[in-house]
């Protein structure tokens, strides 16, 4: 047996932060929400998926944003996202060493690493 592949990256968010993940996640970043199964729903939170990409937010009572631990998600046009992000109040940081890679915060503090996608 072997681990073949990532079926999808979990976040934690605060209660209630629905409205802003899919601001941030739909509107900003792309990726569709796709309902949740019905057995999940009550837990609250939300699904972005463009499969091979998925990306789930949960609600924990206790929620801390992960500052270090990160996604790493491919992005096409990455200039015109960075700008984007920037233009509506998101601080993106970009790597010194390596320019194709930046850093941004979802709506809770989550870090995101944001990666040109490269052909």
């Amino acid at each position: 047996m072997a681990v073949v592949g990532i079926d999808h990256v979990q976040l934690a968010m605060p209660a209630g932060g629905e409205v802003a993940a899919c601001g941030f996640y739909a509107g900003l970043l792309g990726i569709p929400e796709v309902p949740k199964p019905s057995h999940l729903q009550a837990r609250g939170g939300c699904w972005f998926e463009a499969p091979p990409l998925r990306v789930h937010l949960g609600v924990d009572a206790d929620f801390r944003p992960a500052r270090k631990a990160h996604p790493g998600l491919l992005v096409d046009n990455f200039d015109a996202l960075c700008a984007a992000l920037a233009a509506t109040g998101h601080a993106v940081t970009i790597d010194a060493e390596d320019p194709g890679h930046v850093y941004v915060d979802d709506p809770f503090g989550n870090r995101l690493e944001l990666i040109a996608a490269t052909v």
